[in-house]
């Protein structure tokens, strides 16, 4: 018989060797990213990259998605198909992550979109990014100068139990920076607007592909001190038109907010 189709023995380890290992990495994990440099919520297309490009730097980030997965929207285009548009110049990032894209139209590329969101992922997780999935955004973490210093967070499942039998308080993170990447909601910055420390969000308008993605890099930045905005929360916050299923201007607000960052870190140390 050929040694490919071999039965392999596998290693002599059992169930509570398993466990173990589970509950000991994660916690090991969890206690060292308690306090991080950046805490990214929301790990779609715009968080991946800034958590990507800020990683590379070498300061501390963690990603916070409420999802079992990771990538948003990127997974699949429009209507349930996979395959994800990018406008120039936005395929200079699908270029740095090493993903083939087709030029179908001058300056519009087409890529397919689970191997460009599956590309993403691990690049921001070999920069260094830690991910803390299936973890919902609760509150922020304030302070008396007016600063956004962290998060509160809570099991995404949480959410679904009935208030009445539910009484499982949150935890509480920090970090120099907030980012929220958390898409039409704006959960970080809309929690601001009801506590009233922000004006009241506009939301989104409707689509304007030609318009929204130039509008959306532009207004990436920070909101509030110590709390920055990228992707679609922006174009809430701001009342900018949305763009549908096209990412250029999703990847560039990303490398924008992550420069910014970098350069308020930079002035820190």
């Amino acid at each position: 018989m050929s040694d490919s189709l071999k039965t392999p023995k596998f290693a002599p380890v059992g169930e509570k060797e398993v466990t173990r290992a589970i509950v000991e990495g994660f916690s090991e994990e969890f206690s060292e990213y308690i306090t991080s440099d950046v805490i990214i919520v929301g790990a779609g297309p715009s968080g991946l990259v800034a958590a990507k490009d800020i990683a590379k730097k070498k300061y501390k980030v963690l990603l916070v998605e409420r999802m079992n997965y990771l990538g948003g929207g990127f997974w699949i285009g429009g209507y349930l198909m996979n395959k994800v548009t990018v406008r120039a110049p936005g395929e200079t990032v699908l270029d740095e992550i090493e993903v083939p894209y087709e030029e179908v139209s001058e300056g519009l590329f087409v890529a397919d979109g689970p191997y460009a969101c599956s590309k993403l992922i691990a690049t921001a997780c070999e920069a260094g990014a830690k991910v803390r999935n299936m973890t919902l955004f609760d509150d922020l973490v304030y302070r008396e100068n007016g600063r956004v210093a962290g998060i509160v967070i809570n099991w995404t499942p949480i959410a679904n139990m009935p208030k009445e039998i539910t009484c499982l308080d949150p935890i509480a993170i920090e970090s120099k920076l907030v980012i929220d990447a958390t898409g039409h909601d704006a959960y970080c910055i809309s929690r601001l607007s009801q506590q009233g420390l922000y004006k009241k969000l506009p939301g989104h308008g409707s689509m304007w592909v030609e318009k929204s993605e130039e509008a959306l890099v532009e207004y990436t930045g920070e909101v509030h001190p110590g709390l920055l905005a990228c992707g679609m929360a922006v174009n809430t916050t701001f009342g900018l038109p949305r763009m549908g299923p096209t990412f250029g201007g999703m990847l560039l607000s990303g490398k924008k907010v992550a420069q910014v960052a970098i350069n308020i870190l930079d002035e820190m140390d």
